[in-house]
């Protein structure tokens, strides 16, 4: 299984690594392989627009945050990192938790 890298952890803030290791394992549940956290999701070509809706009922249910408008950009879901941030921008968790 992958693990989340410390240095990631720290930079997007608390509670990110627990974000992020359940991103990946739901990566890896849907596709059978592991993740890098810095792997580009869409460029890799593993990925349809239609998991690009899954990805986002998976976010939305697991994390408890609604995504809609400008956070709906493909930026926001480019990286589990991007994913990670955009989750706890939903939720209000800034680099110092809240």
């Amino acid at each position: 299984m992958t693990t989340v890298d410390n240095q990631a952890d720290a930079a997007t803030g608390p509670g990110a690594g627990d974000v992020q290791q359940r991103l990946v394992a739901f990566l890896g549940s849907r596709t059978g392989g592991d993740w890098d956290v810095d792997q580009d999701l869409f460029a890799s070509g593993a990925f349809s627009s239609l998991f690009s809706l899954e990805l986002l009922q998976y976010v939305e249910q697991e994390f408890q945050v609604t995504v809609e408008g400008d956070d709906l950009s493909l930026d926001n879901f480019r990286t589990v990192p991007a994913i990670t941030a955009l989750v706890q921008r939903l939720r209000g968790e800034g680099a110092a938790g809240q």
